[in-house]
């Protein structure tokens, strides 16, 4: 009890550290240089702007990103996991909250440098959400959906859909800032595929003296299956072991380093798998 307490507020904290990096970028990286992030986000900071330009109404990120946030909410709420929704929630807040209340630091005039590091920051704050089962909601919540129901890293499609609300920012206001902005997505997706790799998925080849005690291993840590096949090591001409079995990619360097512990003799071949199609396990969003 103690101990899932101590995860929970763990949790928590890293959501508003997330929250606190997410604003911050936005105030000193995105509106300081006039461009766009991606998602609900870029949606209301265009928004933000165009009222701005043609109404000269001056609207807080936040007004416009909460409310864009409550239907994808409630679909998450009701596919995704109650809990994940809420800490989502959190962030959502935290994060248009802290984009309003900051001040301004003014770290650079270079847009590029602001592009660059903007997508980085924010690349890192949606990754610290996902690694603690929450998001920055809108389109993340979306892409969590596909992936859960599809199986699919549905990272890239997001960002064409973040593509197309860039091209309608440099119609509306100018193709400069919108092409930088374009610069800022791939950082932060990039960011987001090398830190977050939970629907990624690794194909495991692994000769063993031990098939039972390292198929335990794959099955304890993440619950998959495996296939035993034997055959016959050419060099000694002696029968061997080979079990395959596919993994996420989050799973792979503890599965590796427990298996070496039960067969320090193991050869352990891992290759990327594009797509998996048949029964999978994938872990539940609480």
């Amino acid at each position: 009890m103690f101990r899932t307490v101590l995860r929970e507020i763990r949790k928590i904290i890293c959501v508003i550290i997330a929250g606190a990096i997410y604003g911050f970028s936005i105030k000193n990286f995105l509106h300081g240089a006039g461009l766009l992030a991606g998602g609900f986000t870029g949606v209301s900071l265009l928004a933000e702007q165009t009222l701005l330009k043609f109404s000269d109404i001056s609207v807080p990120l936040s007004l416009i990103y909460i409310p864009l946030n409550a239907v994808p909410a409630l679909i998450s709420f009701k596919f995704i996991g109650k809990r994940f929704t809420i800490y989502s929630l959190i962030m959502i807040v935290l994060s248009s909250t802290f984009a309003d209340i900051m001040p301004y630091l003014h770290l650079t005039d270079d847009i590029l440098l602001c592009a660059v590091f903007g997508g980085l920051l924010n690349g890192t704050a949606i990754a610290i959400c996902l690694l603690n089962n929450a998001t920055s909601g809108g389109t993340d919540f979306i892409s969590i959906f596909i992936s859960e129901h599809y199986g699919k890293d549905a990272w890239n499609y997001i960002f064409a859909g973040n593509v197309c609300v860039l091209a309608l920012s440099g119609v509306l206001f100018n193709w400069t800032s919108a092409m930088y902005s374009i610069i800022l997505q791939f950082c932060s997706t990039m960011i987001i595929q090398l830190l977050y790799k939970r629907y990624q998925k690794q194909t495991m080849f692994i000769i063993t003296e031990k098939p039972d005690e390292v198929y335990a291993v794959i099955k304890d840590i993440t619950n998959h299956d495996g296939t035993l096949f034997k055959g016959t090591g050419l060099y000694k001409g002696k029968e061997r072991n080979m079990i395959y079995s596919v993994v996420s990619s989050d799973e792979i360097r503890r599965v590796v380093s427990e298996i070496k512990k039960e067969d320090s003799g193991a050869f352990i071949n891992i290759m990327k798998s594009e797509e998996v199609s048949g029964n999978f396990y994938r872990r539940p969003n609480s």
